[in-house]
Order: structure tokens, then C-alpha cells, then sequence
């Protein structure tokens, strides 16, 4: 495991669940109830969801003790109260899934998403699976303001494409848990962890598979309308410089690790 000054507990090894779902959770009662029948719904018994509640204020929590109560599937952690990026790595440390799907608290996830997901790795190798989505606006499901999500940012593996013009997007990820060793700890300074995970498993595992599928239906609403809008030319680059400082340094406490416990990765041919 990579050394930090902020090291958590090491993520607990997998024992016989299949897939953990990451949903961390704030202020989102609005949407909660739509997105977690959306997901439970294609999970089988050998699968899990992780709801790391951050602090709600409103009925967030109420609901995710609701879905506990009644499904033994679903584990509702204490968030540690530091923002999105530190909420996910409280989540990852906790998931005992042999993959890992990342989920937002107000998407909704269409039927085959799962199995879809789970084809894609068996057949092409690979250890981070992206698919593609449609956005929409609000409330109505049929107002799609964007049939692909992957033709808007001209989505694609590669390290450096990633690094210039992040095109992952975390509610449509998926990835093999063993590149946990390698992005945990998620650097504070950096923008966004699925631009982290992403970069970190093309470089450490080879290209991630991009699914041309919409697999889910991706809500814009007013707390998120400026998830999908530009940057000024300053944050940007300071961004970019903020990314590769953390992306080189955690290549080199990696390579400083190789000869002890660190996983060594299989390159997939894609």
C-alpha cells in the first residue's frame, strides 16, 4: 500500500462478494429512492451497495437507514465530513466486492447496466470498464438534453488524453479491486477522483474499455448544473499541474513498492 500522511484502513480483501456498489450520499433525498431501486434492482444477492452519507440535512439519512433495514444488501457508513473526493475513498476502504461500481445519489441506472458491465470485463480484460449515458434535465426522464455523454467529451482511454481532457466520468465507472492499492489514498488537492482512478488504471493496467452503450440516465438539476460545463483557462491549468504532481509522485511511491506487496498488474491487450 502506498504511504500517506492521511492513510486510512486498508480496504478489507474480497470475501465472496461479487460487486460493491460506492454511493456516497449528500442533501440528496430528492433522488435517492429512484436511483437505489434502479441499482438494487440488477444486483444479486452476492453483491453489495455502500452508502457513505456525508452530513445530510435533510432525509438523505432516514431513507439509506430505511433501505438497510430492509435489505441486507445495503451497508450505510458515517462519511467523514471532508468533501466528495475523501467521502468515495471512505467508501472504497470499506468495499469487499471483487469489482467496484461507482454511483451517483441522482442518476438513474437502466436496466442491463450491470450485466452489461460484468460481459465487458469477462471478454475484453480489462480492469476499469466506462459505458456511456444520456443526460437529462430535472424531473422528466424523456427531456434528453444529450444522447451521448461519450460523443460530448470525445471519450476515450489513454493517459495522456485524460490528463489534457479529462473524458471519465465516475457514475458510469467500474473497475477490478485491485487497482485499490494503487489509487488509494485520492489526493486532496486533486479536482475529481474519476479522473484519478481512470489515469491510474490506464497507466498501471492498460487501457480502460470504453462501452459505447447508454447505460444510465444521468440527471442534471441546479446542485449539479456546472458538473458539465468549462473551467476558466487558469483553474484548468492549475489542474492539470495539480494532477500530474500527485499522477508522478504516486507512479514513483509505486515503483518504490514493486518488490513487496504491490499488485502487479496483467496488461490487457485492448
Amino acid at each position: 500500500m502506498v504511504k500517506s500522511k492521511n492513510k486510512g484502513p486498508a480496504p478489507p480483501k474480497a470475501v465472496g462478494i461479487r460487486i460493491s456498489v460506492i454511493l456516497p450520499a449528500y442533501n440528496g433525498e430528492a433522488y435517492f429512492r429512484e436511483q437505489m431501486d434502479s441499482i438494487l434492482g440488477q444486483l444479486s444477492d452476492a453483491d453489495e451497495v455502500l452508502v457513505s452519507d456525508d452530513g445530510s440535512s435533510d432525509g438523505t439519512l432516514a431513507l439509506a437507514e430505511e433501505y438497510q433495514g430492509s435489505d441486507s444488501r445495503v451497508r450505510l457508513l458515517k462519511g467523514p465530513r471532508q468533501g466528495i473526493k475523501k467521502n468515495v475513498e471512505h467508501a472504497l476502504r470499506h468495499a469487499r466486492g471483487a469489482y467496484i461500481f461507482l454511483a451517483d445519489q441522482d442518476d438513474i441506472w437502466l436496466e442491463g447496466k450491470v450485466e452489461r458491465v460484468m460481459q465487458a470485463f469477462r471478454q475484453q480484460g480489462a480492469y476499469v470498464v466506462v459505458h456511456d449515458a444520456r443526460v437529462f434535465a430535472g424531473e422528466d426522464t424523456a427531456r434528453i438534453q444529450m444522447e451521448s455523454f461519450f460523443a460530448f467529451r470525445n471519450s476515450g482511454a489513454g493517459v495522456a488524453k485524460n490528463i489534457v481532457k479529462n473524458s471519465y466520468i465516475g457514475c458510469c465507472m467500474a473497475f477490478r479491486r485491485e487497482l485499490l492499492e494503487a489509487i488509494l489514498p485520492i489526493p486532496a488537492r486533486i479536482e475529481m477522483h474519476d479522473q484519478w482512478i481512470g489515469v491510474l488504471g490506464d497507466y498501471f493496467a492498460g487501457k480502460s474499455w470504453f462501452l459505447p452503450e447508454p447505460l444510465l440516465l444521468y440527471r442534471r438539476h441546479g446542485d449539479n448544473i456546472s458538473s458539465m460545463e468549462h473551467y476558466g483557462v487558469g483553474r484548468m491549468l492549475r489542474n492539470r499541474v495539480v494532477f500530474l504532481w500527485a499522477f508522478a509522485r504516486r507512479i514513483l511511491q509505486n515503483r518504490r513498492k514493486r518488490r513487496g506487496s504491490q499488485v502487479k498488474f496483467k496488461k490487457n491487450a485492448s
